[in-house]
This record gives C-alpha cells, structure tokens and sequence, in this order.
C-alpha cells in the first residue's frame, strides 16, 4: 500500500472540489499524512485591469479556513494556503514547493468547445506534476438520476 506524508488539494469552492476535498481527508486520516488546502485567486488575462487582489485573497484565505474547519476531521493535520496567479501554474508551484508526494484534486469533465476555450487545469497538473495526481471526476447527471431512483425506491 502507498503512503503519502503530504497530500496538496486544490480547492475552487464548488462541488467537484469538496467531493476531492471529502477523498483526500479520508487518504490523510488513513495514512496520517499532512493535508495541503490551497485555493488560487486566478489573475486576470489583461495587467490593466485593476481589481483588489488582497481583498480577494484575504476573503479567499478566509473562506478555505472556514470550510477547513467544517469539512476536515480533527484527526488531519492541516494547513490552507491561497496564491495568486493562474491556478494550474500555481497548483504546479505549491506541490513542488511543499513537497507533496500526491496532489488529489477535481476535474470538471469539460469536453468539446468548452474545454477548449476554458482550458483544464487538471489536464495541465497531470501532464507537469513531480508526483502523482489522482482526479475526482463529477457524478454524471445519469448516475445522479439513478442514485435520486434509488433512494426514492427505498
């Protein structure tokens, strides 16, 4: 079985990432490994514009500690960590700086047109990280319907 000291999850607030969220406490409560929160404040593509970046990174910083505090079991070691920059760059930096030996993060499964235009971060990690990345892919709108059956079925 593998043991990671350090597991980085990235984490964009939405329900993909608390599902990576939920999947990496249980991999550090099992493993006893430090956990690694880190959201990125994505800058905007053109330097003119000109937004309160440290307002956003305190509410941001903010945010991660208190859905740390919500979502992480007592048992887990951890620590939040907001940067500024193009998330999947960012992502990359943070591993490599803290020595993750496993980053578990969200996909959003963008496919076609979409994926084009708005880009993967997660296809970026995977392709550039120093060490393993493992994907938590959102429930298809199928299998929702199928759980949401079931349970009515019960």
């Amino acid at each position: 079985m593998f043991s990671f000291r350090k597991i980085l999850c990235p984490v964009a607030f939405d329900q993909n990432s608390l599902k990576a969220l939920r999947f990496a406490c249980d991999l550090a409560e099992a493993g006893k490994a430090n956990l690694i929160l880190l959201h990125a404040v994505a800058m905007p593509p053109a330097p003119e514009v000109a937004l309160p970046f440290g307002k956003l990174e305190t509410a941001a910083r903010t945010r991660l500690e208190k859905l740390a505090r919500q979502k992480i079991p007592g048992k887990v070691r951890y620590e939040v960590k907001v940067m500024l920059g193009d998330p999947s760059s960012e992502v990359l930096q943070a591993s490599k700086r803290s020595g993750a030996d496993l980053i578990v993060m969200a996909t959003h499964g963008r496919k076609g047109i979409r994926r084009l235009v708005l880009g993967s971060v997660a296809e970026r990690v995977v392709r550039e990280a120093p060490c393993p990345v493992l994907t938590i892919g959102p429930t298809s709108a199928a299998k929702r319907r199928s759980q949401s059956v079931m349970k009515k079925g019960a």
